[in-house]
Order: structure tokens, then sequence, then C-alpha cells
């Protein structure tokens, strides 16, 4: 079953899981040699890994054509069914969630693809919806990118109305509404249980979108301050429309035995050796086509756009980057996803070193505990 459950439940104080291993350079838009491979071989070790230290869940990006520059970060990704089906099926805890676009991907085909995974898991699929903001993929697609919001909203909201009709009706249906004519339509198999719903709120009307919708809001966490108003203003929303939500952000980690490794390190790939013209090209498209940053600090940000698309720094020792984590639990996140320059290389001296500093402080539960809390 899934440990990370619904808003409100007790299996763990502070979630962790990783975020964009099924990408090329993962969360980092470095040319280092040693930056992640986005193999299926290495995203079964990382997850193998992941699944026996206790990890709650893995995250992909759904990406069909990448950023430019030298290496075309995002230029090779692992298709996000496919990649968490097979990861599903070699895993025992872990919850692993498909990132849908919904322009590109029929709620029908979806609605059993998931049911066919909450099977094959035992309930351990997540669904992060996408509703779209990135207009040269849809132009890849042949589809034609909204200009306004409501639109793109109004879409999705249809789309997941459909998901969860066959998810919870037991009799073939039709469905007349204003993006989709469907006749005689019937969920079989349906998932055995609720599956964790997340989705990225930028917009107003994506803040609108994801409080009646998913059970995980995911944004950044640039200043901590106006985090902690952030996410107390997204759990007033929800609640004004009668629903518990929880908030997740993303963090990019840098950890050595010494602050002084861990910074000479993000010096050498994220500054001196990034691939500054496809960080470039990436905020571009955040500013033209997104509000998933707030537009005010993203210009601010160049540099940990570089280093870790954007996510909170974790960078130093064992102990700061514990800090860190309790800083973002203490803010009010329900959670975050970690990437590392290679995930496989660095995430076993994380796990040795910051999740036990992390169960002393009461921010993670072992895994064991966890497993009988669920």
């Amino acid at each position: 079953m899934s440990m990370l459950g619904t808003p409100g439940s007790k299996t763990q104080p502070f979630f962790l899981g990783t975020f964009a291993s099924n990408c090329s350079g993962g969360m980092t838009v470095t040319k280092v040699p040693e930056r992640w491979v986005n193999s299926w071989d290495n995203n079964l070790e990382l997850a193998r890994l992941l699944d026996d230290a206790g990890i709650d869940f893995m995250l992909p990006i759904a990406r069909w054509i990448g950023y430019g520059g030298e290496t075309n970060f995002h230029g090779g990704v692992l298709e996000t069914i496919t990649w968490a089906t097979g990861l599903l099926a070699q895993t025992r805890n872990l919850t692993l969630f498909a990132t849908i676009h919904t322009a590109a991907n029929h709620p029908v085909v979806v609605a059993k693809q998931l049911a066919t995974m909450d099977q094959i898991s035992g309930s351990r699929v997540g669904l992060n919806i996408v509703a779209g903001w990135n207009k040269p993929e849809y132009e890849a697609l042949g589809l034609t990118l909204p200009d306004d919001h409501p639109t793109r909203y109004g879409y999705a909201q249809e789309w997941f109305d459909i998901v969860k009709a066959l998810w919870t009706r037991t009799e073939a249906f039709d469905w007349d509404g204003t993006y989709f004519k469907l006749k005689n339509v019937l969920g079989d198999p349906r998932p055995s249980k609720p599956m964790p719903i997340l989705n990225a709120a930028g917009s107003d009307e994506g803040r609108k979108f994801a409080v009646r919708n998913a059970d995980f809001l995911f944004t950044p966490a640039i200043d901590l301050a106006r985090s902690k108003d952030e996410i107390a203003a997204l759990k007033q929303q929800g609640a004004g429309v009668g629903r518990a939500v929880e908030v997740l952000t993303f963090s990019h980690v840098v950890c050595r035995p010494t602050e002084g490794e861990a910074k000479e390190y993000l010096e050498y790939f994220g500054r001196t050796n990034a691939d500054w013209a496809a960080v470039d090209n990436l905020v571009r498209l955040q500013f033209a086509h997104a509000q998933s940053f707030p537009h005010d600090l993203l210009a601010l940000i160049r540099d940990r756009m570089a280093a870790g698309h954007g996510g909170f720094p974790l960078t130093g020792t064992p102990e700061q980057v514990a800090d860190g984590l309790t800083a973002l639990h203490a803010a009010g996140f329900r959670g975050t996803t970690l990437s590392f320059v290679d995930y496989a290389e660095e995430f076993p001296y994380f796990r040795d070193n910051v999740l036990p500093i992390l169960e002393q402080r009461g921010v993670r539960l072992a895994p064991d505990v966890a497993r009988s809390a669920a």
C-alpha cells in the first residue's frame, strides 16, 4: 500500500522522494561528465536503494523535447507510465507517480492504465496531473497551448472528472461535456484504494484546480518565510472547499563530509560547468508560459536553476543538510523531493549520514515504524 496515504496520514511526519531521475541530467543543468544518466538500469538501481532505505516515493517529469544547450538538458526521457510500472514490479514499498499531461493523454486510457498499475503494485501508484505550460512541447505534438489559464484548467478539470467517474461508477455511462463526448464507457478494473493525486500549483487558476483535486500541492521553496505564509494560504483555500491538502516542495542535495567540499563541488558543477544556454532556455520558457515560480523571484535564482532546477539548496555537511530539511518541515511542508548530480552514487552517503539525524529529531520515522503505522 502507498506509504503516502492521504493528507493527515501519520505514516511519516515528513515525506521524502526523488524527482526527475527519468530525465537526462535529472534536475542539474550541468556539463560535468558524472551528470545523471537516466538509463533504465540506473533508475532500477536507484529505486532499489530508495526502497530498501524507506524513502517514500519517486516522481518523474513528463517531457517531450529538451531544453537545448550543449547537453540538450532533458532531451532524453523515459516515459512515465511505463517507467513507473516497471519500477513498481521491482519494488516493495515505494510509491511511484506517473506524471501525465492532460492534453496528450486520453482520460479513459489513463484511468485504465493507472488501475492496472494499482493491481501490479498493491496500491503504490500516484498520479501527477499536468495541465500544460511548455508551448514548444505542444507544438512538437501538433497541439495548441491555450493562452489563458482558465481554458487550460477547464480542460484539465473535465479530464480528471472523467478519470474519477471511471474509478467510482460501477455501470457504463455517457459523457457530454465541453471537451469530451464519450459513449458507453466503464472503468473496469478500478483502483482498490484512493491513490495520491499531485499537482503543481502556480497561477491562481492552477491553485484553484489543485485545492479542488489534489491531495498534495507541489510548489517551490525559495524563501521559507514566504513559503510559510503560502502554505497557510493554500491550506485555508483547501479548507474553504472542504478539502485537506498537504504541500510538497523540491530540493537539491550536495552533501559532503565538510562544508568546504560541498561548496566547492557546487561551484564546479552548478556554476563553472553549468550549461547556461539550457538554463536560459528553461528560465525564458518559465517566464513566457508558466507561473510555477514567482516571476519576481525567478530572475534572482538563475544559479539555482542550474544547480537544481530551482530546487531548495541543501548544501553542506550531513548536519547542515538535515538542518535544511528540518527547516522545510518547520515551515509547514509535508515533504520534499531530493535530487543529486548522480542519484545512485550520492544517495547512499545521504542515507547513511542524514537520515539517522532526521530520525533522531523526529522529522522522520524509521522505515519499520512508518510501515507499522501505515
